[in-house]
C-alpha cells in the first residue's frame, strides 16, 4: 500500500483492511472483486490481485521458505517481510538504505530488525539524496561525504496517464465512480490491458466485470 502512496493516506486504509481481513486465510477466502473494490484509490490495482493470490498460497500451503515464490513478491519485499515479520537475517535494501551504504561505506554485520529500520530511517530523513544533514548523521565521522547527485528524472504526470485511465475503469466497474468520460480509444486500450492482466473479465457478450 505504501508504494508511491503517502503514509497519511495509507494508514486509515490499512487499518480498515486489517479489520476486514486480519489474516492471510481471511483474505484468501474473500471474493477477488471485493478485494479490488477495497483497494481502489491506492494505485497499481494489480498489486491487490497479487496480494490475494499470495494469501491463497499461504492459506493452502503455509509460508514458503522462499518468500519471493509468492505472487507479486520480489527480492526486496521478500527480504523486508523476512526480516520484520520472521526475523530472518537478510537486509532489505531500498533506495534509502543503498544510499547510506554507498555513501558511508558502512559494513553491515549482524542483520537485525532494529538495524534495518535504522538504516531506512537514516536514508529517508538524514542521508537524503539532495540535502543530506551530515551534522546529524551518526555515521558522519567515518563517512567521506556524499558525492554530487545527478539530476533526477522527473516522473510523468499521473492524472491523464494510462495508469490513471485504468484506475478509472476499475473504479467504474466497482461502482465507485461513473464510467470515465475520456476518449473512447484510450478507454478501450486500457480495458484491453486490464483484461490481459486479469483485473477485468470480458464476457462473451462483451460486457465487463471485475474478476
Amino acid at each position: 500500500m505504501l508504494q508511491q502512496t503517502q503514509v497519511a493516506r495509507v494508514v486509515p486504509r490499512y487499518l480498515a483492511w486489517m479489520k476486514r481481513w486480519p489474516t492471510a486465510s481471511a483474505l484468501a477466502a474473500a471474493d477477488r472483486a471485493d478485494v479490488l473494490r477495497e483497494w481502489i484509490g491506492l494505485g497499481y490495482n494489480a498489486r491487490a490481485v497479487r496480494l490475494h493470490g499470495a494469501c491463497v498460497v499461504v492459506a493452502g500451503e503455509g509460508w514458503p521458505s522462499d518468500l519471493s515464490s509468492l505472487p507479486g513478491v520480489g527480492p526486496y519485499t521478500a527480504a523486508a517481510v523476512g526480516l520484520f515479520a520472521f526475523g530472518r537475517p537478510v537486509l532489505p535494501v531500498d533506495v534509502n538504505v543503498r544510499r547510506v551504504l554507498e555513501r558511508s561505506g558502512f559494513a553491515v554485520g549482524r542483520v537485525t530488525s532494529d538495524l534495518g529500520q535504522a538504516l531506512m530511517e537514516l536514508g529517508a530523513t538524514v542521508c537524503t539524496a539532495r540535502r543530506p544533514r551530515c551534522g546529524a548523521c551518526p555515521l558522519a565521522r567515518e563517512c567521506p561525504g556524499p558525492a554530487p547527485v545527478a539530476a533526477a528524472r522527473r516522473q510523468g504526470r499521473f492524472e491523464g496517464s494510462n495508469r490513471w485511465v485504468r484506475g478509472r475503469v476499475v473504479a467504474a466497474l466497482a461502482g465507485v465512480e461513473p464510467w470515465p468520460d475520456i476518449e473512447r480509444e484510450r478507454v478501450w486500450t486500457a480495458v484491453d490491458g486490464l483484461v490481459r492482466d486479469g483485473l477485468v473479465v470480458r464476457a462473451a457478450d462483451g460486457s465487463l466485470r471485475l474478476p
